[in-house]
This record gives structure tokens, C-alpha cells and sequence, in this order.
């Protein structure tokens, strides 16, 4: 089965102040990001940016029958949330913003506001698969493009980039942490023997400390000599299945004219050596050609295709 990630990049309605102007942007959009699922034809796929859960299911809609959908409850000052769609039937375990015990809230802006929960909701679920039930958790960790008081995206100096960077940097890490303390509930301590997947916009690249944290303990990393060989850390270990998937193809987004993989799909000890195929895009059909984005992300509000290219794996 295939399952993979995809950020859809403002699905909201049309006549909102994020979303489409009008319906006929709308309905390219839906038709464009559907050809995409119909040519991934996910067993499941987690979602990112649905501004509103009718324009999901509108996008499901027009997927044919026989489609389980779910969507946070708990959006961003956006109204963007994570979702799932799903052949198979699940169960939702989990849809929090909660930091863990003992973190405490992290600063947010100049006047010292802070924030003690996830920018938006982790959605935790359990799906029936052919080998047993498969948990998942689907985020979209604090974005590295910043936005200023004011609704600016330009600072007015250095120092105010600086420091907004900064509090961007502790909300991801904040958030990173989070997410790992929900791995570590839907590993329940037996990722030898469970099935768990992490997936979502991370936000960050494979070797940032943000994306680092979801780890777990280090060592046994794909492509080293203790990959295959079994040690007491596979038990709360997650793999970034990155570097799985081809060189060529190893990018989901082109931020200022860079690429960058900033989606990614986590597994654990079980699943990990039952990934037969990893990429970005379609399946066997190359790398994606993707707009270069820059800092404000109304720019792209009528644009048909998404900025980001899906992430999957094959098991």
C-alpha cells in the first residue's frame, strides 16, 4: 500500500480572504489536486492547509466513493489544520495541541506573549491493515517563512527578523517536541512490534535539529552498518524515510529558488524495512516541477497547483 503526505496549499473556499477569488480558480484547483490523488491512489494520505473541512471534502468529493475524512479541530489564526484522507476505515486517537509535561510556554513575540501549545492540531489515528492496526500522526509544525506585527511579511530591520526568526525557532522546536511525546503514546514503548508512522510539513530539512528531535534515540541510521542490526533503541526509534527516496527527487518544495524537503514521512522499527519505494510527486513519473515561493503566502491565493509536491512511501 501507498501512504503518503501532502501540504495542498490553501484549500479554502473561494470568496474568503486566503482562498480563491472566485469559483472557476476553485474548481481548476480541485480539479488539479485531484488528478494528483488519483495518480498517487494513496491508501492514505495525511493533508496540510485545509482552510476549511467542506473544501477538503469537496476535493474528495471529487475522488469517487469509498473515502474516510477527518479534520482537526484546531486550526491556526489562518484557519489551516491537518486532515487524513483514507481507503480504510480509522479511528481518530488524538487531535491535540498540547505540550508535555515540564515544557513550558515559549516566547511568541516583542512583547514577551507566549505560547504554551502547537500553532495547529495533531491529528492521531488507527487504521485496519492487512498487518495489523496501523497508528499515524499528522502534523504541520510552526513555518520557517515569517510574518511581523501588523500582518507584515517584510521586517523593518534586522534585528526584527532576527527576533522573529528566533520565536519562529522556538515554536518549532516546541511543537517537534510535542509531536514526539505523541509518538512516544502511539509507540507505547514496542516499536519493534508496532506499526506507527509520523507525516506532515515539518517545516524543516532532514538534518535540522527541529526535524532531529522526532528521532528519538540516535544510531541505526539508513545507510549506515547498524541499519539491519537490532539494538535496545528500535523500541522508540523513528526513521525519516528520506533518504530512501531518490537524489533527483529528494525535494518538496522551492523556497527563493531552493530546494528544500520540508514534508516527511517517519516510520518505526517494524515499518521501516517494509518500505519498498520512496519519492516525491507521482510514482515513476520524475521529479515535479514546482513554483519558487517567497515570504507572503496570499501571493498564490487564485494558483491551481500546490507549492509542495507530495511525499510517499510504498510498503
Amino acid at each position: 500500500m501507498l501512504l503518503g503526505t501532502w501540504n495542498l496549499e490553501n484549500l479554502y473556499r473561494p470568496g474568503g480572504p486566503f482562498g480563491p477569488r472566485n469559483k472557476a480558480a476553485y474548481d481548476a484547483k480541485l480539479a488539479a489536486l485531484a488528478a494528483t490523488v488519483t495518480g498517487l491512489d494513496p491508501t492514505l494520505l495525511a493533508v496540510q492547509e485545509v482552510g476549511e473541512p467542506e473544501a477538503l471534502q469537496d476535493l474528495v468529493d471529487l475522488l469517487g466513493s469509498g473515502w474516510t475524512v477527518a479534520t482537526s479541530r484546531h486550526p491556526d489564526g489562518r484557519g489551516i489544520r491537518v486532515g487524513v484522507i483514507s481507503r480504510n476505515p480509522f479511528e481518530v486517537l488524538a487531535d491535540t495541541t498540547v505540550f508535555p509535561p515540564k515544557l513550558r510556554p515559549v516566547q511568541a513575540d516583542d512583547e514577551g506573549a507566549t505560547v504554551a501549545g502547537s500553532g495547529r492540531g495533531f491529528l492521531a489515528l488507527e487504521m485496519e491493515a492487512d498487518r495489523g492496526p496501523l497508528r499515524v500522526a499528522v502534523a504541520h509544525l510552526k513555518s520557517k517563512l515569517l510574518s511581523y506585527p501588523g500582518g507584515r511579511f517584510q521586517p523593518r530591520d534586522e534585528g526584527e527578523r532576527a527576533r522573529f526568526g528566533a520565536y519562529a525557532l522556538y515554536r518549532r522546536a516546541a511543537e517537534a517536541t510535542a509531536l514526539r511525546a505523541l509518538a512516544d503514546e502511539l509507540l507505547d514503548g514496542d516499536g519493534r512490534e508496532r506499526n506507527v508512522m509520523v507525516l506532515g510539513d515539518l517545516n524543516d530539512e532532514v538534518q535540522a535539529a527541529t526535524t532531529q528531535i522526532l528521532l528519538g534515540p540516535p544510531g541505526s541510521e539508513i545507510g549506515t552498518s547498524g541499519y539491519k542490526m537490532p539494538d535496545k533503541g528500535d523500541a522508540g526509534r523513528l526513521w525519516d524515510t528520506a533518504p530512501l527516496i531518490p537524489a533527483e527527487e529528494r525535494y518538496s518544495r522551492v523556497n527563493a529558488g531552493r530546494r528544500e524537503l520540508i514534508d516527511h514521512i517517519l516510520c518505526d522499527h517494524h515499518l521501516i524495512h517494509r518500505v519498498r519505494e520512496a519519492g516525491t510527486g507521482l510514482p515513476h513519473e520524475g521529479a515535479m516541477r514546482l513554483p519558487s515561493v517567497g515570504a507572503d503566502p496570499a501571493a498564490r491565493r487564485d494558483a491551481t497547483a500546490s507549492d509542495h509536491a507530495p511525499v510517499w512511501v510504498r510498503l
